[in-house]
């Protein structure tokens, strides 16, 4: 698997030790920044994961930023991600197996490198169960058009 990773100054440290999880998970990482402690805008950290998302190059992607929220609300409004934002393990599986969530977004100032190696540990070993929760993704996906 291969999965695109990306920070704002918020979370570069939890960045690091997300990718050590990855790593060890036998996961190829893509780290597309920010790689200090300098302002830099979520925003523009989401697109860069995501379109290694919608562009095939990643199966999925991680974003982070202080709290979550912003950068998973940035990622979201990309066409053809299901963006979650997880701070505990059994959202992290549900957002796998009932969402097919394809980006997992966490918050640096609010995870700790336990709690969050562990959602990813979740999140990345799940799979999409499909059934009656495909249907429920392709009504989610179809209010991009709208």
């Amino acid at each position: 698997m291969k999965i695109t990773i990306g920070s704002d100054h918020g979370a570069v440290d939890l960045k690091e030790e997300v990718k050590m999880v990855l790593k060890e998970l036998g996961v190829e990482v893509t780290d597309v920044g920010t790689f200090g402690k300098e302002s830099v805008d979520y925003p523009d950290i989401a697109e860069k994961v995501c379109a290694d998302v919608t562009g095939g190059r990643s199966e999925r992607g991680i974003v982070l930023c202080g709290t979550g929220i912003g950068i998973s609300m940035a990622a979201n409004k990309i066409k053809g991600i299901r963006c979650a934002l997880c701070n505990d393990v059994y959202s992290a599986r549900m957002a796998r197996q009932h969402n097919d969530a394809n980006v997992l977004a966490m918050g640096g100032r609010v995870l700790g490198f336990g709690p969050a190696g562990e959602i990813v540990r979740v999140w990345v070993k799940e799979e999409f169960t499909g059934g009656r929760h495909a249907r429920r993704v392709d009504k989610i996906m179809a209010l991009e058009g709208r």
